[in-house]
């Protein structure tokens, strides 16, 4: 059969039709190439003759075949956290001698090399052994390379689905380790021998993965001896050290829940007469428990809490708490003098000691320390005063009703009226000496004119008391309102440093802040 170059195929050249003197000296001027491809098929077919595949390629059947293993590492497609799995695109490099693949390359025209089908010759049954792809191997069947001294060099590309414990106690300033672990599923130690090609995989052409940094790749060769068998079994473990890196999450996790945490110390800010105090922190609280429950899905079950986790547990417990502390300003600031009752504890927390520390102060007047002390003693006298007081004074500070007052004239002479009751402003008080003989003051009113003073009396009191009541619960009303804005302020001050502390203490637990 005549071969023609491809530009001649379809039709016959008139030049070799016309002349075939320049036909045969085409095939003397490229005789080398059906001359090579004879020496291979013949070399191809002495060497299939009598080999066996399921035969263990070694001169002695007590000596082990040296299976030199490394590995290069392509690109991490996918490391899946809910499901800890790690996806990586990897090059196996397996080389072995096999003993009944050897020739002299002189005998069949200076061939060197051959490549060979994995199906044809012997090869070791590697399969890496934490594999979760469905078909277990992923590797690509490729060619073997063979050379004339028996030497085998086998490079199958493939798609490896590892499992690999992720540790989430960091997330999201962690570093996990994925092992690759590759051995023989029959041949023990005595039948294939294991030896590291390097210290670490090859990482000449790894293509960088956005969200994982790698940060090398080291192996190691492990001997392994299990109960059921005497013989170790090898194995080769790669070990993946990868570093996330943290920038998106920076941006995406930590400071939406800093801003969330912010609005939430800010609602202390809001006057309590605004109405949105209590459903702005509430607001907060869902759409920061909606937060946490979203990033929560996308982490795998553990028994460790992750950083983040702990630190929006830590934001909800702030917001929590604002939104309790909230409903108790809004309590303190509405009470009413008739309703409640400030006691002594919140009158010395939230009146004086609080906004003496706060460098807080009510518009006219300074609170210091010297100012607390005279009201604690101011108070302590009332109190003596009102406790030395006797029974006579207690009667005398009874409101006086002027109906009871006689209407005759009072006998300046008689043993009775030695010490008259005189009237001041509906209080009774004891006089020590009498009013002149000649001044008689009913006289000096027409008649009905006492029982008409009464009465205005009375109203005026009346009146004053009511003032005085009012005055009384507007300054009790203002105490509250005041002890709620001390409480808003020590409040806001409180959680802003606990929001500061906890983002603080996060980012100096975490191994690494930042990895671009």
């Amino acid at each position: 059969m005549l071969i023609y170059p491809l530009s001649w195929r379809g039709q016959q050249p008139r030049a070799i039709k016309s002349n075939p003197y320049l036909f045969f000296l085409t095939l003397w001027l490229c005789p080398f190439g059906a001359e090579s491809g004879a020496h291979e098929r013949r070399l191809l077919n002495d060497l299939m003759a009598n080999y066996n595949k399921l035969e263990r390629p070694v001169i002695n059947e007590s000596d082990a075949v040296v299976l030199t293993f490394g590995l290069t590492l392509q690109q991490i497609i996918d490391v899946d956290e809910k499901n800890q799995l790690l996806t990586a695109n990897v090059w196996l490099n397996l080389e072995w001698t096999d003993v009944n693949l050897r020739w002299n390359e002189s005998e069949y025209g200076q061939v060197a090399d051959i490549r060979m089908p994995p199906s044809s010759i012997w090869k070791p049954d590697i399969l890496m052994y934490n594999s979760a792809s469905e078909a277990f191997d992923g590797t690509y069947p490729t060619n073997v390379v063979v050379l004339s001294n028996g030497g085998c060099t086998y490079i199958p590309p493939g798609i490896f689905k590892s499992t690999c414990k992720i540790d989430i106690t960091w997330f999201p300033f962690d570093d996990q380790n994925c092992d690759m672990k590759f051995g023989s599923w029959t041949y023990n130690g005595f039948k294939l021998d294991f030896q590291l090609k390097d210290d670490e995989g090859d990482l000449g052409t790894y293509v960088l993965n956005g969200e994982w940094d790698l940060l090398g790749v080291p192996a190691k060769r492990n001997e392994v001896i299990y109960e059921c068998c005497p013989e170790p079994y090898l194995d080769i473990t790669f070990i993946i050290k990868i570093r996330r890196r943290t920038l998106y999450y920076f941006f995406n996790l930590i400071v939406p829940c800093v801003l969330i945490a912010s609005m939430a110390v800010l609602g202390f800010t809001l006057p309590p007469d605004s109405g949105e105090k209590l459903s702005l922190g509430v607001t907060i609280m869902l759409s920061l428990t909606i937060y946490a429950t979203i990033v929560g899905d996308t982490l795998p079950v553990s028994d460790n809490a992750p950083l983040i986790g702990t630190y929006f547990n830590c934001i909800m417990f702030m917001v929590a708490s604002s939104v309790v502390t909230t409903i108790m300003i809004l309590n303190y600031h509405h009470r009413l003098a008739d309703t409640h009752e400030m006691p002594d504890w919140v009158r010395v927390l939230f009146l004086q000691w609080i906004p003496w520390f706060l460098r807080m102060s009510r518009p006219g007047e300074k609170i210091t320390r010297k100012t607390i002390m005279m009201q604690n003693k101011m108070k302590e006298l009332d109190l003596k005063e009102k406790s030395s007081k006797s029974l006579l004074a207690n009667v005398l500070d009874m409101d006086d009703d002027f109906s009871t007052l006689p209407h005759s004239h009072v006998h300046p002479h008689h043993p009775s009226h030695a010490h008259p009751q005189q009237n001041n402003g509906g209080f009774i008080r004891v006089s020590g000496s009498l009013p002149p003989p000649a001044e008689d003051v009913s006289s000096s009113f027409p008649p009905g004119a006492h029982r008409e003073l009464s009465l205005i009396l009375k109203e005026i009191k009346i009146i004053t008391d009511k003032i005085r009541d009012d005055e009384e619960s507007a300054a009790i009303e203002n105490d509250w309102k005041f002890a709620a804005m001390v409480l808003d302020r020590l409040c806001l001050i409180v959680f802003t440093l606990f929001t500061i502390v906890a983002t603080v203490a996060v980012l100096a637990a975490a191994p690494h802040v930042i990895v671009t």
